[in-house]
């Protein structure tokens, strides 16, 4: 398999990934373990900016912008509630990590766990909606 025909599969990867260090570093600061909780954070972000730039460059190299959901039937409007809300918060968080990660660099507590509470669970929401996504698309449904 050549590495474009495999952007998919990492691009999965990735997003499941970053939901791991999401979890884990949620743990770590239940925890109180500020340092490790920091260092899971930015590999959170780390794998989310590689994914980022796979995703376009493999909708660059495959297909453009769209891809193309060929199954019929219930399964249709699953797939699409599940993409249109995956697509508009993957959207939506890419502000709210920035704030968030800029505060919790700066120690900035208390603003930081103010919009780490609504960013967290959007993010884990797309790693996981794209995971979904991928399986939809690749595994589950393929188009000939």
């Amino acid at each position: 398999m050549n590495l474009v025909a495999a952007l998919p599969a990492i691009n999965a990867t990735l997003n499941a990934a970053s939901g791991i260090c999401l979890i884990i570093a949620y743990i770590l600061i239940k925890q109180k373990r500020i340092q490790a909780h920091k260092r899971f954070m930015l590999a959170a972000c780390t794998t989310s900016l590689v994914f980022l730039a796979l995703y376009v460059t493999n909708h660059y190299l495959r297909h453009g912008i769209v891809t193309r959901f060929t199954a019929t039937g219930p399964i249709r409007p699953i797939y699409f509630t599940i993409l249109i809300t995956h697509t508009t918060l993957a959207i939506t968080i890419v502000p709210m990590v920035i704030i968030t990660l800029r505060y919790g660099l700066k120690m900035r507590v208390p603003q930081h766990r103010r919009i780490a509470r609504w960013t967290f669970p959007l993010w884990m929401y797309v790693s996981v909606t794209g995971v979904l996504v991928y399986f939809f698309l690749y595994q589950w449904f393929p188009s000939s």
